[in-house]
């Protein structure tokens, strides 16, 4: 008996790490004009030190992903990508100075089935932004999710990151906001209002921000009825 209850607490928690996967996008946060930028896209756990392979049994539900990149001028164009053995890798040029966005977007995700775990059913939507200065330049990220969860930089300095979170291109009020660092280190935070959330950086590394937020709005994906809609974005700032 002891060792069926042992099985399946750890087949649980096997699930709940795989549900805690996210995806998140990667890249230098300088950038120079005429030089090739690259953009890497991950899937795993940061903090736990987890990676999936591209060819490994968690990274293809999630590979139908787009990437884009929206320009110093606001114009918006896909990043073409290749897998490698870790991840997805795509690159850009950058033409002028100014501050460039990339935003990973995966709204093509199978329906998940977790009532056995007292989760529900439901339908996952990603997110991902990073943030590219070319030339020294100041500004804030784009903010391009009109159906879902995303994260908008408007950070005035380096020593303290301040954010603002959006659903649907409105504030999210109260939400709970993680920040991850390697080897385990997580600050749990929630945003005001108005949807801001800041943080000092306390080391020289690399930090990754993840906030989800649950849409409770039934429908229908592949022929397949959900509950909700669980919206996650992540932010890697290094």
């Amino acid at each position: 008996m002891k060792k069926t209850i042992l099985t399946l607490v750890l087949l649980f928690l096997a699930t709940a790490q795989s549900f805690a996967h996210y995806l998140w996008v990667e890249t230098s946060p300088e950038g120079k004009k005429g030089k090739e930028q690259e953009v890497r896209v991950y899937f795993g756990e940061y903090t736990y030190g987890v990676i999936e392979k591209v060819n490994g049994e968690a990274f293809p539900s999630v590979k139908d992903f787009t990437l884009w990149l929206v320009d110093a001028k606001g114009n918006k164009t896909q990043i073409a990508v290749k897998p490698t053995e870790d991840y997805y890798v795509g690159s850009f040029i950058p033409k002028t100075n100014g501050i460039y966005t990339v935003v990973l977007d995966n709204d093509a995700i199978d329906v998940i089935d977790y009532t056995e775990y007292n989760f529900g059913i439901f339908k996952t939507h990603y997110n991902s932004i990073a943030k590219i200065n070319v030339g020294g330049s100041k500004g804030e990220t784009a903010a391009i999710n009109d159906t879902g969860i995303t994260v908008k930089d408007i950070s005035e300095n380096e020593d303290e990151v301040k954010l603002q979170v959006l659903f649907k291109n409105k504030p999210l009020p109260k939400n709970e906001f993680k920040v991850y660092v390697a080897d385990l280190w997580t600050k749990t935070l929630e945003t005001d209002e108005n949807g801001f959330v800041s943080f000092k950086k306390p080391w020289d590394t690399k930090y990754i921000i993840e906030t989800t937020f649950e849409e409770r709005t039934p429908g229908t994906y592949n022929g397949e009825n959900y509950e909700f809609i669980w919206h996650c974005t992540t932010y890697c700032i290094k």
